[in-house]
């Protein structure tokens, strides 16, 4: 299948980010709508909430730095489900090779879901 070998280049960035040109597929991975943003001031391609953490997962974690290591763990349980790996599947073919943006509304990135997924998605061949 074209796009699903490759390994596609993949950043993420915030939805108060404005896009520029050339930023490829822009997925947005939150399982909720970001608050006080507008659907119609917000550029994506894509609403991937299948990719976003379980609801458990997320209220589990509730952005403690502390433990972040087990939730990145259960989080790639997660992906590597069935239901996981069709998520992860349908956006490889979205993306066709391009480069992925994953959108979230997290304040630290560093330690957020989408920095997980997007390590996960460059691990892909």
């Amino acid at each position: 299948m074209p796009g699903t070998t490759e390994t596609p280049s993949v950043v993420v960035e915030r939805v108060y980010d404005h896009p520029t040109e050339g930023d490829g597929l822009r997925l947005f991975v939150d399982r909720l709508w970001p608050r006080g943003l507008r659907r119609d001031a917000f550029h994506f391609d894509d609403w991937a909430k299948d990719l976003a953490p379980s609801t458990e997962l997320r209220h589990w974690y509730s952005h403690d730095v502390a433990a972040f290591s087990e939730f990145r763990e259960r989080y790639v349980h997660e992906l590597e489900s069935p239901t996981g790996r069709k998520a992860v599947s349908r956006v490889q073919e979205l993306a066709r090779g391009r480069p992925i943006v994953l959108l979230t509304a997290t304040k630290d990135l560093r330690h957020s879901h989408a920095e997980v997924l997007g390590e996960y998605l460059r691990n892909q061949s």
